[in-house]
């Protein structure tokens, strides 16, 4: 009764919900969120890594703080990581595992039922159709030791190499650039170049937006020029020394540009060429037809900002190339990530702090997918083709050497297709929404209705793919189980279970663990395993002497030190900060080659029907589809809805203004409805909107075109019409 009286006449201040209490190790903060104990991790969503303490009290996580001794972050968060406990208690949480009922419904099952239903069905579809029929779709959100699991159950389990991930639809291209050029994947470089390069090329990649917390290392940074390059003026261009208002898909041009005035006024490194390099000559001849008049026409920009540029890059001492989804987000994105790369070659910017091209990957452990997964690659950077690699492996698994793999099996765009001809009839989707994140969304969902069986392995339920599914596998997420990321900067860090997974759901490892048992296989591939240290003990014997060795890392070490580098072994027990310090690349000859390109015409350009080019991409407080930051209510107060960015002068055209509505409609589908935001940033030809919001699904829109090379979707330029909502 005194709390009503307090409340109706203005003085209740809640204090209960605002008393301050005093928590031994980080001293005064709000009482509720002072926790029985503190656990350490690593954060759950993007490439960064950060290191975080999650607040534990009652099995539940009631309060997370930036670890202020991880060297990746030094205590800082971006909003995404400072509400990342949210989703856990989420009620869309998958809590059973569900049964597709023949009206339609989902009804409980048990695990055994679950598993039954995907077993025997996947084995009499392999044993009609063939091994291949099964097609498997992963992510980049697993531990590492959950991706090395799930690639032995897949390729040598099920016996099918129709399995890729969804970090095909972003990391592909540099995985494929990175090989062409230096004859393995790995970004060379780290983080502590930000603080240390003199000149900072980015390409397509809006950190300052995307991965703050990279720009705190930038800032540490006290004497070096930045130069952006991007169609959009986006946070990250405003910050800019320089800033390039390229034209869309104009790298290429803009990067030939550059070698050009590069070799023409002598500013290559030749001594570094003819030691560590092969295809100069050829690269010269090519280089020729991109002169400054040309590069000025084709990219759009003047003549002056591409000298600044030249100049900058020719006479930097440390220069480091980032890109992002600007360059892999392409059908050329992989040849363009090699053509980087020629470019840190020939001026010679690699080998050293600050000096290399850097790729920044989207997703928290898509780095462990490219290392461990068995899906684009073997594990340990090997290859399908190498029979030496084959033997090896197989000698350290004891394993029958028939039972490998001689290729690679459909990509993911690539597994699509196998279904819309007939090819794959099962599909298995683990911890990623396609029916959300694929490109040309009727496609898909054509290709989803032709299976016979869909099995969805997701942490959340319903998502726009769950409720799709024959089967549902409730499955544990970040906070609930124990393994490791890996970062961009090669940094692996522990990511450890704070709290037990709600109701039946289990990690990503033991769903493994029990389908190998199912199929009568777990002894063979995973001999005595209960732990996902059994996996990370086997990772280190695998990958040991490999480019990426992880043989000298130990989970005690790892936890203690924040993260190590690989390659970390006996010669480098605490990690390396830069790939081929020695000039030494894992090609045949040892030399890295020096790769060219030209550009192509975009996938689909603009006409009278459709006049305005459609760039996609994140915004800070997201991420993805929304399954997890769609349900915290802070970051969906911070971006309710999904908005259309409009150049002042094409809203003039349309006549709208200002949160006004109108609809974008492609040659593939429309999007209704969609908040209008009017900005200077944007180009006039040009509209931008975000990819988080499944309910406004822009890729209806976006254009079926993918790297040949990769199977990377080009999902930043496709041709729309703006129209005035007339719902």
């Amino acid at each position: 009764m005194i709390k009503k009286i307090k409340h109706l006449i203005g003085l209740d201040i809640k204090e209960e919900e605002y008393a301050y209490g005093h928590d031994p190790e980080y001293g005064y903060l709000a009482a509720r969120k002072i926790p029985d104990r503190w656990v350490k991790s690593t954060c759950g969503y993007c490439s960064v890594g950060c290191g975080m303490l999650l607040g534990v009290k009652d099995d539940k996580i009631i309060s997370v703080r930036g670890d202020k001794d991880h060297p990746v972050n030094e205590g800082d968060l971006c909003p995404k990581g400072l509400s990342e406990h949210h989703p856990l208690t989420s009620p869309d949480r998958a809590v059973s595992p569900l049964l597709k009922q023949p009206d339609g419904s989902f009804k409980e099952a048990s695990w055994d039922e679950a598993y039954d239903r995907m077993v025997d069905t996947v084995s009499k579809v392999q044993k009609k159709y063939g091994p291949e029929s099964f097609g498997v779709l992963s992510t980049g959100q697993l531990l590492t030791e959950e991706f090395y699991t799930l690639g032995k159950l897949v390729q040598l389990g099920f016996g099918t190499n129709n399995y890729d991930g969804n970090t095909t639809l972003c990391m592909s291209s540099p995985v494929v650039g990175y090989k062409q050029s230096f004859g393995s994947d790995g970004p060379p470089g780290s983080y502590k170049g930000l603080a240390t390069a003199d000149v900072i090329f980015l390409t397509g990649a809006n950190i300052a937006d995307n991965h703050p917390i990279l720009w705190h290392h930038i800032r540490k940074n006290k004497d070096f020029k930045l130069i952006v390059c991007d169609p959009r003026k986006t946070k990250t261009a405003m910050l800019a020394d320089l800033y390039l208002p390229l034209k869309p898909r104009r790298d290429i041009d803009l990067i030939n540009g550059l070698i050009h005035l590069v070799i023409k006024n002598g500013k290559v490194d030749r001594d570094y060429i003819d030691k560590h390099t092969t295809g100069y000559e050829e690269l010269c001849k090519h280089a020729e037809a991109f002169d400054l008049a040309t590069t000025v026409e084709r990219t759009g920009i003047s003549e002056e900002r591409i000298l600044e540029t030249y100049e900058a890059i020719a006479n930097g001492k440390n220069v480091f190339f980032g890109w992002t989804m600007g360059i892999n987000h392409s059908t050329q994105g992989s040849d363009t990530v090699s053509l980087i790369n020629t470019l840190a070659l020939i001026t010679g910017n690699i080998g050293r702090t600050g000096a290399a091209p850097m790729s920044i990957t989207g997703q928290c452990n898509a780095m462990g997918s490219r290392e461990f997964s068995f899906s684009s690659s073997p594990p340990g950077y090997r290859k399908f083709e190498k029979a030496e690699d084959r033997k090896e492996l197989a000698e350290l698994w004891n394993i029958d050497e028939s039972l490998m793999p001689t290729a690679r099996g459909g990509n993911y765009p690539e597994i699509i297709d196998g279904i819309l001809e007939g090819k794959i009839k099962a599909l298995w989707v683990i911890a990623t929404n396609p029916v959300v994140s694929f490109s040309d969304q009727d496609r898909l969902k054509k290709a989803l209705a032709k299976l016979e069986i869909l099995i969805v392995q997701d942490g959340f339920h319903p998502t726009p793919t769950t409720e799709l599914a024959d089967v549902v596998l409730p499955a544990a997420i970040w906070g609930e189980k124990d393994g490791s990321f890996t970062n961009t900067e090669r940094r692996a860090s522990r990511a450890n279970a704070a709290v037990p997974p709600p109701g039946m759901a289990r990690s990503d490892f033991q769903i493994c663990l029990d389908l190998a048992d199912k199929l009568g296989k777990k002894d063979m591939l995973f001999p005595e395993w209960t732990r996902t240290e059994d996996a990370f003990e086997e990772m280190r014997k695998i990958s040991k002497g490999r480019l990426c060795d992880y043989s000298g890392m130990t989970v005690e070490k790892m936890t203690e030190q924040g993260g190590l580098q690989w390659p970390c072994n006996e010669a480098n027990p605490d990690g390396s900060d830069s790939l081929y310090t020695d000039g030494i690349f894992k090609t045949e000859d040892g030399k890295a080659k020096l790769l060219f390109t030209s550009p192509e015409k975009l996938p689909e350009d603009v006409d009278g029907s459709y006049r305005l080019i459609l760039n996609t991409g994140r915004t800070v407080e997201m991420w993805h589809t929304g399954t997890k930051t769609r349900n915290v209510p802070l970051l969906n107060k911070l971006a309710p809805e999904a908005w259309v960015e409009v150049n002042p002068a094409t809203a003039k055209y349309y006549g709208i203004g200002p949160h006004d509505r109108v609809s974008l409609v492609s040659r593939r589908g429309r999007v209704d409805n969609l908040m209008v935001r009017i900005a200077e940033t944007i180009h006039p030809d040009h509209v931008f909107m975000p990819f988080h919001f499944a309910e406004k699904c822009i890729n209806k829109l976006t254009v079926p075109a993918f790297d040949p090379k990769s199977g990377t979707p080009n999902y930043k330029q496709c041709a729309v019409q703006l129209e005035r909502y007339r719902g």
